[in-house]
């Protein structure tokens, strides 16, 4: 108490060197009415002021606790959201897994069937050339075989007398004869 009279007392000489000063006396300068209406105001305005702070932190209390809840909530969802990305990634190395064995699958299937139309031509092919061999094999024998009876039937026809043709004419009867 002594240090705030004294700071006014310090107030009160410097104001009347400047021609504003200050007046000591409490009852002439208001002091206690000041302090009065001062005090009377706090005790009205704490209850309203009170009031309206009690309303204001439960307001603000209620606005961290649906942020809490909603952070929660989020922090579930991205857990969950988690748990589906690596059951997601798990299911596209499965898929990956099936498509590369089906691609292996497929491409011996194709180089299978491959090796199978490669020995089919390869069968068709010899089975054609031995069938025009034998075709070229069964011409040159009938080429033969006509060079072979023209030169007989020309030789013949040089060395066959009237008897000869006769007698040759009764033995295709009697051949002929006694199949009937």
């Amino acid at each position: 108490m002594e240090s705030f009279m004294h700071i006014l007392n310090i107030f009160a000489e410097h104001d009347n060197q400047q021609g504003i000063s200050f007046n000591s006396n409490f009852l002439e300068a208001n002091v206690i009415n000041i302090l009065l209406l001062l005090f009377g105001l706090i005790y009205l305005l704490r209850q309203f002021l009170g009031s309206v702070l009690i309303a204001r932190q439960t307001k603000v209390l209620l606005a961290i606790e649906e942020s809490e809840e909603r952070l929660k909530q989020a922090n579930i969802r991205l857990e969950e959201s988690q748990k589906q990305l690596a059951q997601t990634q798990i299911v596209i190395k499965q898929i990956k897994a099936e498509a590369e064995l089906t691609a292996e699958k497929v491409r011996e299937s194709i180089l299978a069937q491959g090796k199978i139309d490669i020995e089919r031509l390869t069968m068709t092919s010899k089975a054609s050339i031995a069938s025009t061999e034998g075709q070229v094999k069964q011409q040159i024998q009938q080429q033969i075989i006509n060079l072979a009876i023209n030169r007989v039937a020309s030789q013949l026809q040089g060395q066959i007398t009237t008897t000869i043709q006769s007698k040759i004419v009764e033995h295709s009867i009697q051949q002929l004869g006694g199949r009937i």
